[in-house]
């Protein structure tokens, strides 16, 4: 057996140097669409990547948390470059052999280059706009519903039923309550909802919570991040999976921390107490939990421990 000496690594080293340059390669700096398939009983299921956007830290990401401590959380979880932080967005598509359903839309065109990539995604996970059934909105954020439209402003899905939750439809397109926004997080949402929205009136229709809908996707209440925000159970015979959607943001800080305020939700204190309900009850079932903001592909089980709770995430599988 030949023994690897120092010796013998810088003769090779000295060797490969004198050796005629080999062809060289362009960077090409781009990432591929992302998509990730895996099984729910008879259904097949289908993360798609959006993108992921990285920022610096806005002081109040954490409201109830000093920006020095998140910062310093940020770092020790290695999340991103000191003082930033990356989040990721990641619709799920449901195959159920007879419909296709997605959940959320992503942050539609003309926004930045590092999101706005579910279309790509979806084509590369061989499917069409064309083709989905029904697509069904967790709640009316601009990250999940802006997708909605096309660049040109069409209909990004012509053939789809739309469904809103009924609790956040009727808060976020009431004009009344825009007027009493005191807070610039909130009178964006209500402005990009008035203009994003306004023109699906006569497309959309609403769900309440606790009912199937769609086939196999049952709503869930959890409120908080939005007065309408949902979860699902997706299930099909004796498998079940949970769509978490926003119960958490960037799962390092907020499942982590479930105590945590992140700066996006509309009532901290009730986003809390349903982040510790939904994680108890995915904790206890050992329920396979997709993500929104969960890093791609977005699935995992979550554990409890003594001071919140932990994402295990689902290992790749190269099949189906």
């Amino acid at each position: 057996m030949t023994q690897m000496t120092r010796r013998a690594l810088l003769a090779g080293s000295a060797a490969l140097a004198a050796s005629p340059a080999l062809a060289s390669a362009p960077i090409v700096d781009t990432q591929a669409p992302g998509f990730y398939r895996y099984k729910v009983g008879d259904y097949e299921l289908t993360q798609l990547s959006d993108g992921a956007a990285t920022f610096p830290m806005p002081d109040n990401f954490v409201t109830n948390v000093s920006e020095d401590r998140a910062i310093a959380e940020a770092a020790r979880l290695y999340l991103a470059p000191r003082g930033e932080v990356t989040v990721p967005f990641n619709p799920v598509l449901i195959n159920t052999g007879n419909k296709l359903i997605l959940i959320d839309t992503g942050y539609g065109p003309n926004v930045s280059p590092f999101v706005g990539h579910l279309p790509a995604s979806l084509a590369a996970a061989g499917m069409s706009p064309e083709q989905i059934d029904t697509v069904i909105i967790s709640h009316i954020h601009p990250d999940h519903t802006n997708g909605l439209h096309t660049k040109e402003g069409a209909l990004a899905f012509p053939n789809a039923e739309i469904l809103m939750p009924e609790k956040d439809w009727a808060f976020w397109m009431s004009a009344e309550n825009a007027a009493k926004a005191d807070d610039p997080v909130s009178k964006a949402y209500f402005a990009n909802a008035r203009k994003t929205l306004t023109d699906l009136v006569d497309h959309v229709g609403t769900y309440g919570w606790d009912k199937e809908v769609a086939p196999g996707v049952m709503s869930i209440a959890t409120p908080g991040h939005t007065p309408g925000h949902t979860s699902f159970a997706v299930a099909s015979g004796k498998d079940r999976i949970f769509v978490q959607s926003d119960v958490t943001n960037i799962p390092a800080f907020f499942l982590r921390h479930p105590d945590w305020h992140v700066m996006y939700d509309h009532d901290p204190e009730l986003a809390q107490r349903t982040r510790h309900r939904f994680y108890d009850m995915a904790a206890v079932e050992k329920a396979l939990v997709v993500g929104y903001h969960f890093p791609f592909p977005s699935l995992g089980h979550v554990e409890k421990n003594n001071t919140g709770y932990r994402l295990v995430p689902a290992n790749w599988s190269t099949t189906v």
